[in-house]
């Protein structure tokens, strides 16, 4: 019963001169991020993407250490769960991202700043969310039943859902909302938010693709937060580990965006992540309920090093057997011309 009732309380050990420092160093970050976004007069290329993607999975690696020499208890593990499970879940979002940028033709040179105006605004949003499920958490334990039968409900949505459905950004109230009370211009004017329109300042319709993307990875935010609290229940670590998967989303775009069609099996395995971990919760509300005996069969406790293993093996065998479909089915394609 140890580990369920820490579960049931959400507390971070972490002090608020740990917690400040860690928001400057985040800030910091940020603005050197948009400082070399708005000196950059070119696409992003893919050394670039590379080299940034490994820049942010560097700083994941180095908190994730330095949360195992100073961190108590389990920190280290949760976190590294955390992360792999939040950059696994947003890399399903990419998908939306570059339907998003389909639609509204954004041009090349602006999709950079775009995206990480989006994801920094989702970052603001995220935050409160977390806090506000901590409390809730801490408040009433019984949250964890809803969050598990939650996630349990979109995994099945995900693994039944058809990969060809794209939702029509144009019918969201958010959006037709701005359109109605935004003074937008008809045409983008390179990578400006605001620009000129017969001596008349309007905004851009980039203002409009940043609150898409801003809203959508909120929306991705109803999966992967209540996940994520499946695995910890340290506020802090949840919020560094959304953060910095987050940040290094963007780069992640302009790295694999043209593989992203090759694992065709994503959505599977995420969904049977999802399932797994809303299991996880439901059975440690079971625990701190004491309903966790039935006859002479106790349910099981899941610690974080089997969620660990569980995910990593999960998306392993997603990533081989999408491989091996793609190409056996182009090896097919192209033996039938």
């Amino acid at each position: 019963m140890q580990h369920a009732v820490r579960r049931s309380v959400v507390i971070s050990v972490v002090s608020p001169l740990v917690w400040a420092i860690t928001v400057v160093a985040l800030v910091a970050i940020i603005v050197v991020d948009l400082a070399v976004i708005g000196r950059r007069q070119r696409t992003v290329s893919a050394k670039d993407a590379v080299r940034w993607v490994t820049v942010y999975i560097g700083l994941a690696v180095a908190f994730a250490v330095g949360l195992f020499i100073f961190a108590p208890g389990a920190s280290g593990q949760e976190f590294v769960a955390g992360y792999i499970t939040e950059y696994s879940l947003s890399v399903d979002n990419l998908f939306v991202f570059m339907i998003i940028m389909s639609r509204f033709a954004v041009p090349a040179l602006a999709q950079d700043k775009v995206l990480y105006i989006g994801i920094v605004l989702s970052l603001l949003l995220r935050a409160a969310f977390i806090f506000a499920g901590a409390a809730a958490i801490a408040a009433w334990s019984w949250v964890f039943y809803i969050l598990g039968g939650f996630l349990v409900y979109t995994a099945v949505q995900l693994a039944i859902e058809n990969s060809d459905d794209e939702p029509d950004f144009h019918q969201n109230p958010v959006l037709r909302l701005l359109h109605r009370f935004l003074p937008l211009s008809e045409d983008y004017d390179g990578r400006r938010l605001i620009t000129r329109v017969e001596k008349r300042r309007m905004f851009t319709p980039l203002v409009i693709v940043i609150a898409a993307i801003g809203m959508a990875n909120v929306v991705f935010a109803l999966d992967s937060i209540p996940a994520i609290f499946g695995l910890t229940n340290d506020a802090y670590i949840i919020f560094t580990a959304n953060a910095l998967a987050l940040m290094g989303l963007r780069q992640l775009y302009f790295l694999i965006g043209g593989l992203l069609d090759r694992v065709v099996y994503l959505s599977k395995g995420l969904a049977v992540i999802l399932g797994f971990i809303g299991v996880k919760l439901i059975i440690e509300a079971l625990h701190h309920s004491h309903l966790d005996q039935v006859g002479n069969f106790h349910l099981p406790e899941i610690g974080i090093v089997t969620s660990l293993l569980f995910i990593v093996i999960t998306l392993t065998i997603t990533t081989v057997l999408s491989l091996v479909k793609t190409s056996r089915d182009a090896r097919r394609a192209a033996e039938a011309e």
